[in-house]
C-alpha cells in the first residue's frame, strides 16, 4: 500500500517539480560558496534527496531512493546543472523558491509518514521518519557547506509544520488502511495537509512568526536547605583558605642556615683537636 498521492500523475508531477526545487536550492547554496560544477551538482542532489536517503536507510528499504529512482535522481542531477547556469535569476525568485520548498516540505512529510507506516513502523516512528524525510536534505546540504543547519538557524517555523504534517498524516492512513475512507477522500486529506504545512511555512515568515526562547531569568531560587548547605560549603572553604600554610622559602633558608652551624661547628672541632694532638 501506497500513499494515494503516489498513484496520481498529477502529484508525481508535483513531487519532481519539488525535488527539482530543494535541488537547485541546495545547488544555489554551494555556488554562494565559490565551489565548483561537481560540487554544485552532488550539493543539489543531496539536497533534493537526501531526506529520502536517510528516511529509507533508517527502513531498511535498500538501495535507498536516491540512487535507486531514476526520474528523481535525473530531476535532482539537472536541476544542479540547470542552477549552475541560471544562478543570478533564481537567486532573486525568492518567494517563489520559498514557496516551492514549503511545498517540498509538505509533500516529503506526508511521503515519509506514509512509507514508515507502509513498513509496519509505530504512529510515532512515522512522525519521525516524516520529519527527517522533509528536513534531511537541507540537514545534509548545511552540513557538508559547513553551515548552521536552516532547521536550527532559521528562526522561522520549519520543522514545525514538518512535525505538523506528520502527525496529521497517521490518522489518515490509518484511517484508509482500515477501509473508512476511500482513495479519493485520503487524497483530499493529503492535499489538506500539505497545504496546512505550506500555510504555516510561510505565514511564519511573512508575519515573522517565532517559538519562545527560554524564559529571560537571572537569579536562582533554590529551597531553603540548599542554600544553607552552599553557603556551608562556601564558609568552610573560605576557612580552608584562610589556614596560614608553611612557607617553603622559609623552610628551605632555615634548613640552610642549619647546615651552615653543624659545618660551622665541625671546622672548629677539628682545629681545635689538631692543637691538642701530642703526635703534632
Amino acid at each position: 500500500m501506497e500513499v494515494a498521492l503516489q498513484n496520481s500523475p498529477f502529484f508525481l508531477g508535483v513531487e519532481y517539480l519539488a525535488i527539482f526545487s530543494c535541488g537547485m536550492a541546495g545547488g544555489l547554496a554551494a555556488i554562494r560558496k565559490g565551489y565548483d560544477v561537481f560540487t554544485i551538482i552532488i550539493t543539489a542532489w543531496l539536497t533534493a534527496l537526501g531526506g529520502g536517503m536517510i528516511r529509507d536507510i533508517l527502513l531498511g528499504a535498500v538501495p535507498p531512493v536516491c540512487i535507486s529512482d531514476r526520474v528523481s535522481v535525473i530531476t535532482a542531477l539537472l536541476a544542479g546543472c540547470t542552477v549552475a547556469v541560471i544562478h543570478p535569476e533564481v537567486d532573486k525568485l525568492k518567494w517563489s523558491m520559498l514557496t516551492i520548498d514549503a511545498l517540498a516540505l509538505g509533500l516529503f512529510a506526508v511521503n515519509g509518514t506514509s512509507k514508515g507506516l507502509v513498513y509496519n513502523t509505530s504512529g510515532m516512528t512515522a512522525v519521525f521518519l516524516g520529519t527527517f524525510t522533509a528536513m534531511g536534505g537541507g540537514m545534509i546540504r548545511d552540513i557538508l557547506l559547513n553551515e548552521v543547519p536552516m532547521v536550527i538557524r532559521d528562526r522561522h517555523w520549519y520543522i514545525v509544520p514538518a512535525v505538523i504534517g506528520s502527525m496529521l498524516t497517521v490518522p489518515v492512513w490509518r484511517w484508509h488502511a482500515r477501509g473508512f475512507i476511500n482513495d479519493q477522500v485520503e487524497m483530499t486529506l493529503d492535499v489538506a495537509i500539505i497545504a496546512i504545512v505550506v500555510l504555516l511555512r510561510l505565514g511564519s515568515v511573512r508575519f515573522n512568526w517565532q517559538l519562545p526562547t527560554a524564559v529571560p531569568r537571572a537569579k536562582a531560587h533554590l529551597p531553603h536547605v540548599l542554600l544553607m548547605r552552599r553557603v556551608h560549603h562556601r564558609v568552610g572553604d573560605a576557612t580552608v583558605q584562610n589556614v596560614p600554610q608553611p612557607s617553603t622559602t622559609q623552610d628551605g633558608a632555615a634548613m640552610e642556615s642549619g647546615d651552615a652551624q653543624m659545618a660551622e661547628a665541625h671546622r672548629e672541632t677539628d682545629t681545635h683537636g689538631g692543637a691538642d694532638d701530642p703526635r703534632q
